[in-house]
């Protein structure tokens, strides 16, 4: 963390936070094999928007930043906006490794910016299952989560349970249930 971090209160995740996100790579063989779950192609990251003080500086970071990601994995990147003001990175791949990757390069890119205070979750998609199954790795706790809308702001807690029930011994779940939320209408 540099003096201007100190002056203007940004403050770095966690390291080990951010690499926890793997275990969703070595966790793809359960999700395929076991449970009939493969990626959708999709995932993403949700940040807070900038201040308007940030936004110029961190506006041209983040646009290199995606053109340097996206150029070396050849993985889509995508800037979206959603109906709640919360800024959308979405990563297109068929292969959930470079999702991962690239997610991950995003993620780290923003908080060498300084930015790490912004980021929110990343959210990864699968299909197979009767509703879409959602994964969402919350930052500041480390911890993955699922989510299965069933309907419009209706979701299957009882699949939730579990896939948490099956996922647990292969990926750092969130213990605390209350902080499972779900990213309705997520741009992916």
């Amino acid at each position: 963390m540099g003096l201007a971090d100190v002056l203007l209160g940004r403050k770095k995740l966690k390291g080990a936070a951010g690499d926890r996100l793997f275990a969703l790579s070595t966790a793809s063989v359960t999700l395929d094999t076991e449970l009939g779950l493969k990626t959708a192609g999709a995932a993403g990251v949700v940040f807070k928007p900038l201040s308007a003080g940030e936004f110029v500086r961190a506006e041209n970071e983040l646009q290199e930043l995606l053109d340097a990601v996206a150029t070396d994995s050849g993985t889509r990147l995508e800037r979206k906006s959603d109906q709640f003001g919360y800024e959308w990175i979405v990563v297109r791949d068929p292969e959930l490794e470079d999702q991962v990757a690239t997610v991950h390069a995003v993620a780290q890119g923003l908080q060498e910016r300084g930015f790490g205070e912004q980021l929110l979750a990343a959210v990864f998609k699968f299909d197979g299952a009767q509703h879409a199954v959602f994964w969402i790795y919350g930052f500041k706790r480390g911890a993955f989560w699922p989510f299965v809308p069933k309907g419009e702001k209706d979701r299957d807690n009882a699949e939730e349970l579990e896939l948490k029930a099956k996922l647990e011994p292969e990926l750092p779940i969130e213990q605390d249930l209350s902080r499972w939320f779900g990213l309705f209408d997520a741009p992916l």
